[in-house]
């Protein structure tokens, strides 16, 4: 999928992507916590969270945490950051920028060097990740940590089949990323964690016409309305119970923080 595609469909989704992203109202609370504790953020951490979007996370992350040095919410997507609020709150600063502008230094922040950074679900948009990563290693402290959730690289989620075979065909191997940051010069470790899903069936249905997940953009609307008939077969039960599993790739860069 070309960028310019995926740019599209979250400049379009921005508006209502809270709203049909979110399964339930203990999803955020629960990811946000297993971020900031993978990655033993501190209050004096100076943080970023690369490709944003409304910023779920980093809003929730600034709850729980409460940051002396407000989190930079990096997308590329303007939309998607005016979902911030204006002005955002003083633990949030929007930047608009890519995971590639970072890495490259094209894109100037407040802060030399970050203590912590990560990529939620956003690392399969990198058209280049090998060397976007190594150069947003290169943008940590010493000591500074680089997280990257992603998914696996087959999902149990209760899609169609056309758009399961699609998320297999897009979706890097976790393993392969932890390879490209030990690469990079970081401390590796890769992990996994899972939260258990409860959403009712039609609200899921309307979730997948509105396409929150990038990948069924690829899809027509009849090509989605036959995806959801064939869902509706599969899956007569009013609430669908699924596994969300999450890869955690983490690295580390060596020596100790100033």
């Amino acid at each position: 999928m070309e960028r310019r595609d995926v740019q599209g469909h979250y400049e379009e989704l921005a508006a209502e992507y809270d709203e049909h992203w979110v399964y339930g109202p203990d999803y955020v609370p629960w990811m946000s916590g297993r971020i900031a504790q993978a990655l033993e953020l501190d209050p004096m951490d100076r943080i970023a969270d690369i490709g944003c979007g409304t910023g779920l996370f980093a809003r929730e992350v600034a709850k729980q945490l409460r940051p002396r040095h407000p989190i930079l919410c990096i997308d590329p997507s303007e939309a998607m950051l005016r979902q911030l609020g204006a002005p955002p709150s003083t633990f949030l600063t929007p930047v608009v920028a890519s995971a590639e502008d970072i890495s490259e230094r094209r894109t100037a922040l407040p802060y030399e060097q970050l203590d912590a950074m990560w990529l939620k679900e956003s690392v399969h948009h990198v058209v280049e990740p090998a060397h976007a990563l190594r150069g947003l290693a290169n943008r940590l402290a010493p000591g500074g940590r680089l997280l990257v959730v992603m998914l696996p690289a087959s999902i149990r989620y209760p899609l169609f089949e056309a758009a399961l075979a699609r998320f297999e065909e897009l979706q890097p191997d976790p393993a392969v990323i932890e390879g490209y940051m030990r690469a990079a010069g970081l401390e590796t470790s890769l992990s996994y964690v899972e939260h258990e899903l409860r959403i009712d069936r039609d609200k899921y249905f309307g979730m997948v016409r509105a396409r929150y997940m990038s990948l069924l953009s690829a899809f027509s609307d009849s090509e989605i309305e036959k995806g959801i008939d064939e869902m509706r077969v599969a899956h007569p039960e009013s609430v669908l119970v699924f596994p969300d599993r999450f890869a955690f790739v983490l690295g580390r860069r060596q020596g100790e923080p100033a």
